[in-house]
């Protein structure tokens, strides 16, 4: 397997992304890693995998043009490097535009695709169950068209991913009766009536009881859902450490239930899926957090490696056999 790696972009540089690679490579000796970066700081790396060097880097808000044009960043030979080694994957912690944009204009849509969608699993209240949630975020208007395709391609991510024969899927709405919703969601509704799987609408605070397999939001909404949702989990933590630290006899406390507590905090640390994956392309695209770690970033090479392994693409491009 080959997995390349766009090691420049992200919030905290090389540092996160090399130690990233490092650790996934303790663990897996059937990967070959393809590391695009400034060589100097690849050093690590050498005779650990096959190193692309590159002269610039693709700033956050990067522009559709401005990507197609910087033919020597990162981002871009690591795309002609996934296309020309015919490898099967790819991982960026850059740009997210950007890495949309390459991935669509030059490794393309799967036939019958009408858009490709950002999608994540999210811990439950079930340790290791997650739900997997789309779009969250590769487009900020959609058809109900879309809403419809993008519950096909939650379900075959379900199926590949998880071994899951039959995933659920639900529309994310204001409620769960039939009529309501915006003329987006209704229209998408009539159109998912029919499919196999679709349970209806279902409002947002429900979908992480641990019974949804796929949670289908336009990308604007879905995008907005999970900033929320990381925003919280980020809060509670805090709070949940003010508490237990404000005195002595709260400390104590802290100590009986710190195994209860750090169980809840592994159950719902989303850090641990490391990115969403580009799902709806010809590749394996996994967009790694801005803000990785060497733990989360390793994460996301390990999502690459998990879709790599259970065939995804393929699994997806079933779902639109005409």
């Amino acid at each position: 397997m080959k997995i390349v790696i766009d090691t420049m972009g992200g919030d905290n540089g090389s540092n996160a992304t090399v130690g990233g690679i490092l650790k996934f490579l303790e663990s897996h000796k059937d990967v070959e890693i393809i590391a695009v970066g400034d060589e100097q700081e690849l050093e690590p790396l050498k005779d650990k995998c096959k190193i692309i060097a590159s002269s610039s880097i693709l700033p956050m808000e990067c522009s559709v043009m401005q990507a197609m044009r910087d033919k020597q960043s990162s981002m871009y030979k690591a795309i002609d490097a996934l296309l020309n080694e015919n490898a099967d994957a790819i991982v960026s912690s850059g740009s997210t535009g950007a890495f949309l944009s390459l991935n669509t204009l030059k490794v393309k849509k799967i036939d019958g695709v009408l858009r490709p969608a950002l999608i994540t699993p999210f811990p439950t209240k079930i340790k290791g169950k997650y739900t997997v949630l789309l779009d969250i975020g590769a487009s900020t208007e959609n058809k109900p068209e879309e809403l419809a395709q993008f519950a096909k391609m939650g379900q075959a991510y379900c199926k590949a991913v998880y071994d899951n024969p039959h995933p659920n899927f639900y529309i994310v709405s204001n409620g769960a009766e039939e009529g309501k919703g915006t003329p987006l969601t209704k229209e998408a509704y009539q159109i998912c009536k029919d499919y196999e799987g679709f349970k209806g609408y279902i409002e947002g605070r429900y979908i992480f009881n641990g019974d949804v397999d796929v949670a289908v939001f336009d990308g604007f909404t879905g995008n907005v859902f999970l900033k929320g949702c990381e925003g919280l989990a980020k809060t509670m933590s805090l709070m949940i450490k003010e508490a237990f630290t404000s005195s002595t006899s709260s400390k104590i406390g802290y100590l009986f239930a710190k195994k209860g507590f750090t169980s809840f905090k592994e159950t719902m640390d989303y850090k641990k899926v490391g990115g969403a994956l580009l799902i709806g392309v010809n590749k394996i695209a996994v967009k790694a957090h801005g803000n990785s770690t060497p733990d989360s970033f390793k994460c996301a090479i390990e999502i690459a490696y998990k879709l790599a392994k259970h065939d995804a693409v393929n699994q997806i491009k079933k779902e639109f056999v005409q």
